[in-house]
This record gives C-alpha cells, sequence and structure tokens, in this order.
C-alpha cells in the first residue's frame, strides 16, 4: 500500500473507510503522517494504482475528504498485518 488519504475529521475517515470496503477496495486505517496533513489523526491506506477508482466513489458518494497521496512510506503500516 503506497497511497494515503487524509482527512479533516475521524467521522468522515470512518465514513470512508466504509464505503471503500463496500466497494471491494482494500483500505487500512493508519495514523495520519504529520508531514502530509496536520488534521485529523488518522488516515487511510491503499494502492495508489487505484487512486482514479477510490477518487471517483468518494466524490460520487459525496465523502469530505482533505487529499490523495502518494505515499510511499505507507508501505511500513501494511507489513502491520501481514
Amino acid at each position: 500500500m503506497d497511497g494515503v488519504i487524509t482527512f479533516f475529521s475521524s467521522q468522515q475517515v470512518m465514513r470512508a473507510e466504509k464505503l471503500l470496503k463496500k466497494n471491494g477496495f482494500e483500505v487500512m486505517l493508519i495514523p495520519g503522517p504529520r508531514e502530509i496533513s496536520p488534521n485529523c489523526g488518522t488516515a487511510l491506506c491503499f494502492e495508489y494504482e487505484k487512486e482514479k477508482e477510490i477518487r471517483s466513489i468518494l466524490e460520487n458518494s459525496k465523502a469530505n475528504f482533505e487529499a490523495i497521496h502518494y505515499y510511499p512510506q505507507a508501505k511500513k503500516f501494511s507489513k502491520w498485518v501481514e
């Protein structure tokens, strides 16, 4: 996983996680990286190659998110679940 979606609140993160999992995407809650966003302390990690599909689902569902980032350092978080 090398992509991160940042949010302004934890409520938004939880809604997006549920929405994306319902649509078959593998996402994982991670601590929000402070170097890319000082806002919410939680973010979603995902495979960046699916960025366009994920962005489309979030925007079409009017899910609020701050930004979508390519963040190779997120790979360390996916090792937690292996």
